[in-house]
């Protein structure tokens, strides 16, 4: 019965996590509250919630997105764009079977994106 997964992510700055989703990750506005985003890209949708507490460099939140094809093209996307690898973050392809790597977002939150390898 399970569809999809949503995370519901804290945000120091609601109006700087907009801009860094919708400028460097290319994500859609799909709704707006006062303390409160809906954002979606492709298949996938993240919210996020007004948490001024945030300490970036002490987050430990991780999200995983799988990507169905053109994970090259996307990394590089995000480099040109000087989006901040995450250390160890280089795209590479991992023993479980998956070709990976990982951005920070500016809440600190880890982002790794992830498509399967063809063998």
């Amino acid at each position: 019965m399970l569809q999809a997964i949503v995370p519901k992510l804290p945000a120091k700055d609601i109006e700087a996590t907009k801009a860094f989703y919708l400028e460097k990750l290319e994500f859609k506005l799909i709704g707006q509250y006062v303390d409160y985003i809906l954002l979606t890209k492709d298949q996938i949708e993240i919210h996020f919630y007004l948490d001024q507490n945030v300490v970036p460099h002490l987050s430990d939140r991780m999200v995983y997105i799988r990507v169905s094809e053109h994970i090259e093209k996307w990394y590089e996307e995000l480099l040109q764009k000087k989006v901040e690898l995450a250390s160890l973050g280089k795209l590479e392809p991992k023993p479980w079977g998956q070709l990976e790597f990982s951005i920070l977002d500016i809440n600190g939150t880890l982002l790794t994106f992830g498509q399967p390898v063809l063998f």
